[in-house]
């Protein structure tokens, strides 16, 4: 795919091959990489059908994604999107070629999928960085830990407020 594509949607600026974008749901971020030619590669659950800007509880639970290429405009619909290599300070992008020539080979495959540990963003950071990182999931993971941490700190003080009431009796 040309590296030179001309492509316009109601977005400043033209992505070129290689570059990751970041698609904004109602309620999460879904990522891609473009390819050329206005088409963008990405995961989506096995179980769910045509993209959809509305969250999936399906992806939640899915463990198997098909990657797909697919229109650009197709992809995003009426949600919006912007180009966001933002790894690329941590982490050296790969050669555009071989990002390409990766991409086009898991075209159509059944990947893993988990949504903190192997998820679309972690599958477009692979294909151009060779590691695959994802902020949106250590958000989810810290948020779960404080989570587990509140609650298990409230279990423990409700733990000694019974044990004191105990005493008392």
């Amino acid at each position: 795919m040309a590296a030179n594509d001309s492509f316009s949607l109601a977005y400043l600026g033209n992505p070129q091959p290689g570059d990751l974008i970041e698609i904004f749901r109602p309620a999460y971020q879904h990522w891609a990489l473009y390819l050329g030619d206005g088409y963008i590669i990405n995961v989506a659950p096995v179980e769910e059908g045509a993209a959809s800007s509305l969250a999936s509880a399906k992806s939640v639970f899915s463990r198997k994604a098909l990657v797909k290429m697919q229109l650009l405009k197709d992809v995003v619909g009426s949600d919006t999107y912007r180009i966001n290599n933002k790894y690329d300070d941590a982490y050296t992008p790969l050669p555009v070629e071989e990002i390409i020539q990766r991409s086009e080979f898991l075209i159509g495959q059944e990947v893993s999928y988990d949504l903190l540990g192997n998820n679309c963003e972690h599958f477009v950071t692979l294909l151009r960085y060779g590691e695959g990182v994802s902020e949106q999931a250590n958000r989810a993971i810290s948020a779960i830990g404080f989570v587990t941490a509140a609650a298990g700190a409230v279990s423990l003080l409700g733990f000694f407020q019974n044990k004191s009431r105990e005493q008392h009796y």
